[in-house]
This record gives C-alpha cells, sequence and structure tokens, in this order.
C-alpha cells in the first residue's frame, strides 16, 4: 500500500516537473487572462501578473531559485591571486 502511494505522488510530481519543462507560464488566476482589473473607477492593469496575462508556475520559478543559487555558488575560473592547495 505504502509502495502504491509512493509511487502515485513520484508519477504526478514528474508530470508536473514535465508540464513547467514545456509550458512554464500559466493563465493569471487573478485577472483570469484580461490583464485587466475590475475596480470601482474603471479598469487598471492587474497586479500579479502586470497586464501580462500570464503567471510563471510555482515549479519553474523553484527551479529559477535552485538553478541561480547553484550559479552563484560556483566558480567559473580559478583565481589567479590564491594558491591552490594540493587537493584542488
Amino acid at each position: 500500500m505504502l509502495a502504491a502511494s509512493t509511487l502515485i505522488i513520484l508519477t504526478t510530481l514528474a508530470g508536473y516537473a514535465l508540464l513547467c519543462a514545456i509550458r512554464p507560464f500559466a493563465v493569471c488566476r487573478k485577472c483570469s487572462g484580461t490583464g485587466l482589473r475590475n475596480v470601482r473607477k474603471g479598469m487598471k492593469l492587474c497586479r500579479r501578473c502586470h497586464g501580462t496575462r500570464y503567471r510563471l508556475r510555482a515549479g519553474r520559478r523553484l527551479h529559477h531559485h535552485a538553478r541561480r543559487l547553484h550559479h552563484d555558488g560556483t566558480r567559473t575560473r580559478p583565481t589567479a591571486d590564491k594558491e591552490h592547495l594540493p587537493w584542488q
């Protein structure tokens, strides 16, 4: 029973990751994809999507954050000032 539920969860996560890779943007939920919000005095641009009508999916946002964190934490080239240790 535990293995079946784990398999279902992993399949769902793999499907969502594939969806985020293929279609990183989804329709804005606040304005329903119109880009405009109806307020008392008239129409204004949606604050959530800034009028673009689309938002970045949560999984894709997590992917961008992890990629940026990895990029910031790795050295692109060795520095010439420092001496190299034997294990480097």
